[in-house]
C-alpha cells in the first residue's frame, strides 16, 4: 500500500538538535562514554518554590480546560514581566501564553503568511524559524551576520535582504547559536530599515534576556521603537532563564489584532496550555531572582573556561558570547584533513559526525543554523563534562592530518 503525505513535509527535516541528541543516546545505550552538548536544556533543576506552586495549583483544583491564551494569573503575571524587564506596557487582549516559544511562531506564521511570502532571518539562527516558515510556503531569507562583527545583524545586510514581498524580520537576541547580544543603539538602527516597510512585521525571540554576561544589557525592539510596536511579536518563555524546557510555557505580547488570530490558531490546534505549567510560570514570572541570576553566573563562569580551552585549540577560532549558554567555535582550519577515523572533514556536518563516533561528544553542525563551518556546544552541563568535552575535541584536532 503506498501511503502519500502533505507536500508540505517535502524535504522537512527533523531539527539538527534533536537528531543529533538522538544519535548521541542511541551511542550512549551501546555502552559509549557520550558527553552531548546538542540540546540548548539548562542543567539546573526547577526552582523548588515553582515546583511548590504546581503542586498546590494542582491540590486546589485547577486542573480544568484553560483558557486559549493564558489563565488570567498567567496573563497577569507576564504583564508585570514586560513592565518591569522590558518598559513595555501590554493589556490582557495584546497577551497569550503557548505550548512553548516554538508554538508563539507556528501561531504568528500561521496567521499570516501566505505562498511566496519571505522571512528574513538573520544567520547563525535557531533551526526552527525557517522550518516553520516553509511549513506555512513561505520562503526563508537568510542574512549572514559575520564572526568580525560579533555575529550582530548589521543594517546594511538588512537593507540588502528586505524586498515588497518580506512580510517577516525573525530577531534573536541575545542568540542562539551564537550568544551575540545587540545593544538599544544597534536595534535603533535596524528599526530605521523596519520603518522603510510598513508591511513587515517583526519577530523578537527575547528567550535568553537574563542570560548576559560582562555588564552587557539585552535589549527590547518594541521599547526601543514604540512607534513600531504595532507591528512587533515580542516573544519570551520560562525555559531557559528558569530551567523549566519540560513544562512547555511560551508567551508573547504583541498587537491585539494579531494576537487574536493566534488565538484563533491556537484554539483549532492545542487549544490552552496545561493549567498545572500556568501556575507554575506564573510562579516563576513573579518570583525572586535570585537563582536566576546564580544560573546566569554559573553559565557565564562556563563560557569563560570552555572559550579559553577552544581558543587554545590549533585550527579553531571562537568569538566571545555575550548571552546565551552556548560557544560557536569555527573549524575551517580543520576542513580539509582527515580524522584518526579515516574520515575526510570536507564539512561542518563532517566533522561534528567524526567527533561524535570517534570520540563520543555530541554537538550541532553550524549548518544547521544556516551559518558553516562552525559547531555549535551547549555550556548548559556540568564543568567537569565540559573540560572533559574540550579535551576530547583538542585530542580529536590533534589526530587530523
Amino acid at each position: 500500500m503506498v501511503r502519500s503525505f502533505a507536500r508540505r513535509l517535502e524535504g522537512l527535516p527533523a531539527p539538527a538538535t534533536i537528531e543529533m541528541a538522538r544519535r548521541a543516546r542511541a551511542l550512549r545505550a551501546e555502552g559509549k562514554p557520550v558527553i552531548s552538548l546538542a540540546l540548548g536544556e539548562p542543567d539546573f533543576p526547577t526552582p523548588p518554590a515553582v515546583v511548590e506552586a504546581a503542586h498546590a495549583a494542582a491540590l486546589a483544583g485547577q486542573t480544568k480546560y484553560p483558557p486559549v491564551d493564558g489563565t488570567p494569573a498567567l496573563k497577569a503575571a507576564i504583564a508585570r514581566k514586560f513592565a518591569r524587564d522590558n518598559g513595555l506596557d501590554y493589556a490582557p487582549d495584546e497577551i497569550m501564553a503557548s505550548n512553548g516559544g516554538k508554538q508563539v511562531i507556528f501561531n504568528a506564521f500561521m496567521a499570516t503568511l501566505n505562498p511566496g511570502d519571505e522571512v528574513v532571518v538573520p544567520a547563525p539562527y535557531w533551526v526552527s524559524y525557517p522550518l516553520i516558515a516553509r511549513m506555512f510556503g513561505g520562503v526563508p531569507v537568510v542574512v549572514r551576520c559575520h564572526e568580525e562583527d560579533g555575529f550582530k545583524l548589521k543594517a546594511d545586510a538588512l537593507a540588502a535582504a528586505l524586498t515588497p514581498k518580506s512580510r517577516w524580520l525573525v530577531l534573536n537576541f541575545p542568540n542562539n547559536p551564537t550568544g551575540a547580544v545587540m545593544t538599544a543603539q544597534e536595534l535603533e538602527t535596524i528599526a530605521e530599515i523596519v520603518r522603510q516597510y510598513p508591511d513587515l512585521w517583526v519577530l523578537s525571540d527575547e528567550i535568553y534576556e537574563h542570560l548576559v554576561f560582562d555588564g552587557v544589557k539585552s535589549a527590547s525592539l518594541a521599547a526601543i521603537a514604540p512607534d513600531l510596536k504595532e507591528r512587533i511579536i515580542t516573544l519570551n518563555g520560562v525555559s531557559k532563564a528558569y530551567a523549566m524546557t519540560g513544562w512547555r510555557v511560551g508567551f508573547a505580547g504583541g498587537p491585539k489584532d494579531l494576537i487574536a488570530a493566534m488565538r484563533s490558531v491556537q484554539g483549532n490546534s492545542t487549544s490552552g496550555i496545561c493549567t498545572i505549567a500556568q501556575a507554575a510560570a506564573a510562579a516563576a514570572l513573579d518570583g525572586p531572582v535570585d537563582l536566576v541570576q546564580e544560573m546566569a553566573a554559573t553559565y557565564g563562569r562556563r563560557r569563560q573556561m570552555v572559550v579559553d580551552a577552544l581558543c587554545r585549540i590549533p585550527g579553531l577560532t571562537c568569538a566571545m558570547p555575550e548571552g546565551a549558554f552556548y560557544a560557536y567555535p569555527g573549524v575551517a582550519g580543520c576542513l580539509g584533513r582527515t580524522s584518526a577515523g579515516g574520515v575526510r572533514l570536507e564539512t561542518d556536518q563532517d566533522f561534528a559526525l567524526a567527533f561524535l563516533e570517534e570520540e563520543y561528544v555530541a554537538t550541532v553542525p553550524g549548518s544547521a543554523f544556516g551559518q558553516s563551518p562552525y559547531l555549535r556546544l551547549s555550556c548548559a552541563t556540568g564543568e567537569a563534562d565540559l573540560m572533559e568535552a574540550c579535551q576530547r575535541l583538542a585530542r580529536f584536532v590533534g589526530n587530523l592530518h
